[in-house]
């Protein structure tokens, strides 16, 4: 499974955890969630969708009312398929909830990982987020290390650039900061199953 592919898994179970959606629905909660960065378009969306499916993690219901799905036949439109979550999905959601390994900390999946930090216990929230820290501070200094080592060959606009990134990696470190500060003085944003 790609990288992509399971952030998206672990968002769609997520999601249809909260409650049962149709696909467009579904999409569109995607895209509020996780941002217009990462944008999930229906050609990504319905086969992850069938494999959780075929995986035994969803099943596929009718959405409509049956007179809306014959006056949809008759328009020629289908009637629309709500996803929900089963047990055994729900279990599976929950030791991907639990799962603290390095490729939390990644950009790819940190963002996915703390749009469900509700849902998630304190304990997987401080690893979620101490992990993410040392990786950035690690990413830190090598950009500053890279940055002394190139200074004088840079033109000004790439030197800006570098001083941007490394502003950027700095302000994410203080906000982990103040989450783990908040996290460790029991103050949630929202209480968590555990609370």
């Amino acid at each position: 499974m790609s990288r992509r592919s399971g952030i998206l898994e672990f968002a769609v179970l997520g999601l249809l955890r909260e409650s049962p959606m149709h696909g467009y629905e579904l999409r569109k909660r995607l895209n509020t969630s996780l941002g217009v960065f990462r944008a999930f378009s229906y050609g990504t969306l319905y086969p992850c969708l069938k494999a959780l499916v075929a995986n035994g993690w969803l099943v596929e219901e009718p959405g409509s009312a049956p007179e809306d799905a014959r006056a949809a036949s008759l328009a020629g439109r289908r009637a629309k398929i709500v996803y929900r979550l089963t047990a055994e999905g729900k279990e599976h959601f929950e030791e991907l909830l639990a799962h603290t390994g390095p490729d939390t900390w990644e950009d790819e999946h940190f963002a996915a990982r703390f749009a469900f930090f509700g849902q998630t216990s304190r304990d997987v929230r401080m690893r979620v987020l101490e992990g993410r820290r040392s990786r950035l501070e690690e990413r830190l200094e090598k950009m500053r290390a890279s940055l002394a080592r190139t200074r004088e060959r840079l033109d000004d606009y790439t030197l800006e650039l570098q001083r941007h990134g490394m502003e950027s990696v700095e302000r994410e470190v203080r906000w982990l900061n103040e989450l783990i500060e908040s996290e460790r003085a029991g103050r949630d944003k929202r209480p968590g199953p555990d609370q």
